[in-house]
């Protein structure tokens, strides 16, 4: 029993540093893409509309991971802390109002690609075409409001929960306190958590689809035609979608390990706990790494 113990913190400690690596690797990543974008915005006074969107991107998660290490530091001195005092409050209403920012900002990248290179002639495709660049301003600040609404849904549950906890009231006593964190999560934070996950979600994924009909539908309507449009329109289509399709890979493995982890059908052992969180930064650290690599000025340095 000793030994299996002592194997059992061997792999925590192991996933801990790992966890903290990717967490440094993100700080500098996020933090780069954040000095050469605001080098260019206080060189030229303005950012081009998809810089906008991976300046709001990379600054989520650029602070989220300074919440993340804090937060994680915090369970990891004192595991065996009340999960919902205020502490964790604190923590936890920035932990879940900077990931929100981070899903909505994906989703609105999608969206802007979807709408500038698709070749739809419906009225509101063309409509948008035409004004989502001087809209992107304000669709960044209304994910922002609906990113604090989000978080603020979520410390309402978990005010109640430390409310009730701290107070000892009739219902803490009839109920034990693991009981009643079970059915919260289960009837209030799980459904919360799969509703506000799954609308940016689907949006992301139905830009795919509507880039790839494009694409397909541009591809047939010039098979036979030398048109010169074929090369301009195809490449536009095949990088967004080279950015897109990477992403989505790395977006449903963030998506499913965040429903996974909400769910709380993991048992609740140490390791698994900091498995889960190994693999939802790992996937973020990489999508990360592929927007440096993926942008020639950001590759280059050169702004």
């Amino acid at each position: 029993m000793l030994l299996g113990n002592t194997v059992l913190e061997e792999n925590v400690i192991v996933l801990v540093v790992f966890f903290y690596l990717l967490c440094l690797v993100l700080i500098v990543e996020n933090g780069y893409i954040l000095i050469m974008l605001a080098s260019e915005w206080a060189r030229c006074g303005m950012l081009p509309p998809c810089d906008k969107i991976l300046t709001c991107l990379s600054a989520s998660r650029f602070f989220l991971q300074l919440v993340v290490g804090g937060k994680n530091l915090y369970v990891l001195f004192y595991p065996m802390v009340f999960p919902y005092n205020t502490v964790h409050q604190y923590f936890s209403f920035q932990w879940d109002f900077l990931n929100s920012v981070t899903i909505w900002s994906s989703a609105l990248l999608s969206v802007f690609y979807c709408v500038k290179i698709t070749t739809f002639t419906y009225p509101v495709f063309l409509w948008l075409k035409w004004r989502i660049s001087g809209y992107m301003t304000w669709l960044l600040l209304g994910s922002l409001g609906i990113s604090f609404v989000i978080a603020f849904l979520f410390f309402i549950g978990n005010y109640h929960l430390y409310s009730v906890y701290s107070g000892k009231s009739l219902l803490f006593q009839n109920y034990t306190g693991e009981n009643l964190k079970r059915n919260l999560e289960r009837y209030y934070f799980f459904p919360l958590k799969v509703i506000t996950y799954s609308i940016p979600a689907s949006i992301f994924f139905l830009c795919m689809v509507l880039l790839i009909t494009s694409l397909e539908r541009h591809r047939k309507k010039i098979l036979h035609s030398n048109s010169g449009l074929w090369d301009f329109r195809t490449q536009a289509h095949t990088r967004a979608l080279k950015t897109l399709l990477t992403f989505s890979i790395l977006f449903a493995s963030y998506f499913f390990a965040l429903i996974v982890n909400a769910s709380n059908i993991l048992p609740s052992e140490k390791s698994w706990y900091w498995g889960w969180q190994v693999l939802i930064y790992l996937c973020t650290a990489i999508h990360s790494t592929f927007l440096i690599l993926n942008n020639p000025r950001l590759r280059d340095g050169q702004f």
